[in-house]
């Protein structure tokens, strides 16, 4: 997984509500168990008419759509089913974050393990960038993640949170299970510490 340290991206809009994992990738697209491909399925019944031709109009197949790596949405982004493919093409796609001003529970934690940033704001503030995005301003956004701040196009910072464990995960370029394997040592020096007394209450239980 790449690090995420800090992301300076043009973004985009999707100032929609309640957008849903099957809205984000249709479930016709769940057979596969390769993520390779899957960005180009993204908002597919968005972005495609009905014999597959880009839709001009979709912010995904304008200029704009293709250059940013960072797409902000309205609230409760990811929504419904736990698909996981959801974040699968996201990244595909290219996006490294998504700013809402709520995630899915589900949803937000499969994005922060496929190295997605769910990063949460204000309502205020999201119809902010909402607004100033559909005014094609196309100015960057900033997030640098060590210190948890988004710099917004007129220079000002807000501080945004997230759990410390997800945020050095993110960091490292590690998922749950690379996190586990950056402390081997640790785990087996426990473990050496610990198989008689674990040992004998195994025994215990079994006779």
């Amino acid at each position: 997984m790449e690090k995420f340290t800090t992301l300076t991206s043009p973004y985009i809009a999707l100032p929609v509500a309640n957008i849903d994992t099957d809205q984000i990738i249709p479930a016709r697209f769940l057979k596969v168990t390769d993520k390779k491909g899957l960005g180009e399925n993204l908002f597919y019944d968005w972005r495609y008419d009905e014999t597959g031709a880009p839709l001009p109009d979709f912010i995904l197949n304008r200029p704009e759509g293709r250059r940013a790596r960072i797409l902000t949405a309205g609230d409760n982004f990811g929504c419904g089913s736990s698909r996981e493919h959801a974040p699968w093409a996201l990244a595909g796609y290219g996006f490294r974050a998504v700013i809402s001003s709520s995630f899915a529970d589900i949803f937000r934690n499969n994005a922060l393990k496929n190295g997605i940033l769910p990063l949460i704001v204000p309502v205020d503030l999201l119809a902010e960038l909402l607004g100033s995005a559909d005014e094609g301003s196309g100015a960057p956004l900033t997030i640098d993640l060590a210190a948890q701040t988004l710099l917004l196009p007129g220079g000002r910072s807000v501080s945004f949170a997230i759990d410390p464990f997800n945020k050095s995960c993110l960091l490292e370029g590690v998922d749950s299970l690379g996190y586990l394997l950056q402390h081997q040592a640790q785990i087996a020096a426990w473990e050496a510490n610990h198989p008689p007394r674990i040992s004998t209450r195994v025994k215990e239980a079994n006779m």
